[in-house]
């Protein structure tokens, strides 16, 4: 069990964001803190990055709602969490965090080779190599294996065919 465990919630992915907390959770001893950790980027999402209506404060206000509201939504009622909402790289800003809050495990999810953040496998590599404490990467989970696996939770597909 650990005494202070960061999460790297992705605020656009509502099932990972739904098992890292449930992982969070299970791991965090009695009494433990909980820290829940959005990055988002400065510029914006379109064609052209560098222009965006949206001032960093909005953006920020915005990752910290969707943050929040994730939160509510999936941790147990008794479970206090401190947000974190910053603006820039997410590796660094991750590994930063960590040691300012003194936190004993650091958890995120890796989307492997793909997948909607691109550098996602970068962000796990220096993440899991600069830490200053121990990292625990969930691997990614597709939403249609999760289905797939909670309607056939014996893994027996031959078996689910022949009835």
């Amino acid at each position: 069990m650990f005494h202070k465990i960061l999460l790297a919630i992705d605020t656009e992915d509502d099932d990972e964001a739904k098992r890292t907390l449930a992982e969070g959770v299970r791991l965090l001893a009695e009494g433990g803190e909980l820290h829940l950790a959005s990055v988002f980027s400065p510029g914006g999402a379109g064609f052209f990055p560098h222009v965006s209506d949206d001032t960093p404060e909005d953006r920020e206000k915005v990752v910290r709602d969707k943050l929040n509201l994730l939160a509510r939504k999936y941790l147990p009622m008794n479970q206090a969490a401190h947000l974190h909402v910053m603006c820039g790289t997410p590796s660094e800003k991750l590994v930063a965090l960590a040691a300012q809050a003194e936190v004993d495990l650091l958890l995120l999810v890796s989307r492997g080779p793909g997948g909607l953040w691109p550098l996602r496998r970068a962000t796990v590599e220096y993440v899991t190599v600069n830490a200053p404490c121990a990292v625990l990467v969930m691997p990614f989970v597709a939403v249609a294996q999760s289905v797939e696996a909670s309607s056939n939770p014996s893994g027996n597909e031959e078996a689910e065919e022949n009835r």
